[in-house]
Formats: C-alpha cells, structure tokens, sequence
C-alpha cells in the first residue's frame, strides 16, 4: 500500500520497532500528527485470547477521566418514566416504536450511543442486524441496557467508551486528542489498559497482552512496551 509524504515523514520520526513506554510513546505519537485537524489517537491492543470461543470473550465498557474530546450524540429507548429521565441527561434522542422504525425505513443512523431500557430490549432485538455490525447494540456488560438510563446518558457524555475484541482479537479505542496532550492522554489509556486487564478471561492462557500500539488517525503506530500490562492475579 502506497503511503502519502506526511504519512512516510511522520514514519521517519522513529524507529517502529523500538517499545516505547507510555509517555514516551505518546510524546513520540503526538509528533505524527500533522493533519490541520485535531487528530483522535487510538489505542490498538492484540490480546492472547481466541475470540472464536465464549469463555474468551473480552468486553466491557471504561469512563475515560479525560473523555474523548468528541461530542456524543445519544439517543435513547425507553417508555414511561424515563423518557423525562434520558432528555434531562441530555440524551438528543429518545423513544421508541418511532425510532425503531425511522431506522429500519429510512436506514437513519444520527447517534453515536444507543441505550435501552431492558423492557424495551425486545424491540431493539429488531435493529440487531443494524446496529451489531456498527457496534451500536445496546448491551448489558457495556451498561447500554439499564433501568437508569438517564444516568448511562451522563456517562456516555462524560466519556464512557466501550470496548471489544474483533475477529482478530484485537481491541480498537480512541482514547482522546492530540490536542490533549501527553499527560491527558496517558491517564485515558491507563484507564483503559486497567479496565481491560480486570476483564482478562479465567481461560486466557499464557501472555494475556500481546501488543500495545497508539497512533493519530492519519498517522503510523507506535508500539508501547506491552510488558508494562500485567494482570494482577499474574504479578509476582
């Protein structure tokens, strides 16, 4: 794959196979993005479970302290009680039959959060080919599906983000701003590398972190030193 001259300036900055720690990485990251925007960084992790398996699963959800520096649009489905309860959280959609359907007939997708209420959880079951693929399913270990949905609503806003495995057992998030700089931006992955390290599954055998690489979104990786991620059931 042919890369553009920032992407291949940006990759002269350093050395890709050098393991970075987590501040140096960030720093070194931080020097990639040279787009006119305020570049997201990502954080890419490759985990030593099978994702084909149940009991190896690896999902969940994490506030970030510093959020993601990205408005989140949330929209909301509920009945009764809790209508009043997401629109005073500041959800910008909430409802029902009526958003289900404006979704199925008009394919619309203007949020970045789906929450449900669990009673309501038989009627989003319809959207499941919609929104499953996207990663938009309300779910309940990511706390999408609540009773209190109006206080889910304030945590996606404050930079609640979820994570999971994908088919390559890798797990992508952004973990805010290049503009957040170095100190910001190592705290949100702590937060993160600590959420997933509590999620380590009991049938993860062997090195449970394999790889650990942030990068802009226009930028190459840069790889941190996967040894500083060690659960604790496993630390001397």
């Amino acid at each position: 794959m042919k890369r553009g001259k920032k992407y291949r300036e940006s990759q002269a900055l350093f050395d890709r196979a050098t393991l970075h720690e987590v501040n140096d990485g960030l720093g070194v990251c931080l020097k990639t993005a040279k787009a006119k925007f305020d570049e997201s960084i990502e954080l890419h992790v490759r985990l030593g479970v099978d994702s084909r398996h149940a009991d190896q699963q690896v999902r969940g959800a994490v506030i970030l302290p510093n959020g993601t520096g990205k408005s989140v649009r949330v929209v909301v489905f509920t009945k009764g009680d809790g209508v009043a309860a997401a629109k005073e959280a500041g959800a910008e959609h909430v409802g029902a039959e009526d958003i289900v359907e404006k979704i199925q007939k008009e394919g619309w997708m203007d949020f970045d959060v789906a929450i449900a209420s669990p009673d309501m959880m038989g009627l989003v079951g319809r959207l499941g080919k919609v929104l499953g693929p996207r990663g938009l399913m309300p779910n309940p270990k990511a706390g999408t599906v609540t009773p209190d949905v109006g206080r889910a609503v304030i945590e996606a806003k404050a930079g609640k983000i979820e994570y999971r495995l994908d088919k390559t057992n890798i797990i992508h998030c952004p973990i805010g701003k290049a503009s957040f700089g170095v100190e910001k931006l190592s705290e949100n992955l702590n937060a993160l590398m600590d959420a997933v390290l509590k999620a380590k599954p009991a049938a993860s055998k062997g090195q449970y972190v394999k790889s650990c690489v942030v990068a802009t979104t226009m930028g190459p990786g840069v790889k941190i030193n996967p040894s500083r991620f060690i659960p604790t059931s496993t630390k001397a």
